[in-house]
């Protein structure tokens, strides 16, 4: 969802007068609403990876009402292209996917060396089939709720009197994206002992991991699984510093531009990387990295074993040297 907002970028540029509803999981409405070319949000309450055909027509009907003119279809599976079929949207654009064709009325076959980019992907859907992508590329830009985030800060008992480090330890995809959390732990700190403020952010999920850390660095704030997606985006425009995993976090913490370490291990930054200026990616060279698993399948995890506290802290040192102004709560 973060990456599509290079493409209501893009429409907006082409169409400035035009509004732009994105329909997506009920999940993502916190995201939309801080994304300034978004009109409104449609929910799509159906389940990932449900059909629901009834669900579907009802759904098609209520956005025929809207008298849509186009209808770009960001997901490639066939079922993501019936709604706007069903709700007769004239011009449906979208690529091929799940040969689609009939169900989208522009369908464009996607040169993957042209594109290796996730969000040039998405770029490429506003844009003529013959046009370059723009240079540099449009990038996801969110805007913080400023009321919501005066009230968030009160609700969690959070002050601005130190810098903030923002650490995101959790991964949705699996612990072989995670930076060991005693590693954290003596990163969060290092930060404290220098008169810094460290918040943890992530799910529920990431919970029992934020407990790791907090029990050997007993100063942060751990926030998983207490924030809702709103209050989180929004107090962490406040950061100085993010170090996260390869995550949503870390696409959100590059959206609202902040100084950003992002620690890769088993996956790779040449698909998805953080679209942001103020980024220091860590990669360790290991003969077996990227492999895409959810666990490490050898059980040493040196990707993420082998990348040291010292290189996180250089990196941060490095990115903070070059954009003190971000040094917020000072």
């Amino acid at each position: 969802m973060v990456m599509a907002q290079a493409l209501f970028k893009a429409i907006k540029l082409h169409y400035p007068q035009t509004a732009i509803d994105v329909l997506a999981p009920q999940w993502s409405a916190p995201l939309t609403a801080r994304m300034p070319e978004v009109s409104a949000s449609i929910s799509m309450t159906l389940k990932h990876g449900e059909f629901g055909l009834q669900q579907r027509r009802q759904l098609a009907k209520k956005i025929k009402e809207n008298h849509y003119q186009r209808c770009y279809v960001c997901p490639n599976s066939w079922k993501s292209a019936l709604i706007p079929f069903l709700a007769r949207i004239p011009k449906r654009i979208g690529w091929r996917g799940e040969w689609r064709y009939g169900l989208l009325n522009e369908v464009r076959i996607l040169d993957k060396k042209r594109w290796p980019l996730m969000v040039e992907r998405y770029l490429a859907l506003g844009y003529d089939k013959t046009q370059p992508l723009p240079s540099p590329l449009l990038k996801p830009a969110l805007k913080a709720c400023e009321n919501n985030t005066q009230v968030a800060l009160k609700q969690y008992q959070l002050a601005l009197n130190k810098p903030i480090l923002v650490i995101c330890p959790g991964a949705e995809f699996g612990p072989s994206k995670r930076w060991p959390e005693n590693y954290y732990a003596q990163l969060a700190n290092h930060y404290v002992a220098q008169n810094w403020q460290v918040w943890i952010f992530g799910s529920a999920k990431d919970t029992e991991v934020a407990k790791l850390i907090q029990s050997t660095a007993p100063e942060v704030v751990d926030l998983t699984g207490r924030t809702s997606l709103g209050d989180a985006i929004d107090l962490m425009s406040l950061a100085t510093l993010v170090v996260t995993n390869d995550s949503g976090l870390m696409h959100i913490a590059a959206a609202l531009n902040i100084p950003l370490v992002a620690l890769y291990g088993s996956t790779d930054p040449g698909f998805t990387p953080p679209l942001n200026d103020k980024v220091k990616i860590l990669k360790e060279s290991v003969a077996c990295s990227p492999c895409f698993k959810r666990t490490c399948p050898l059980m040493h995890h040196q990707c993420m074993q082998q990348l040291s506290v010292a290189k996180v802290l250089q990196a941060a040192a490095d990115l903070l040297n070059v954009y003190p102004q971000q040094m917020k709560g000072i």
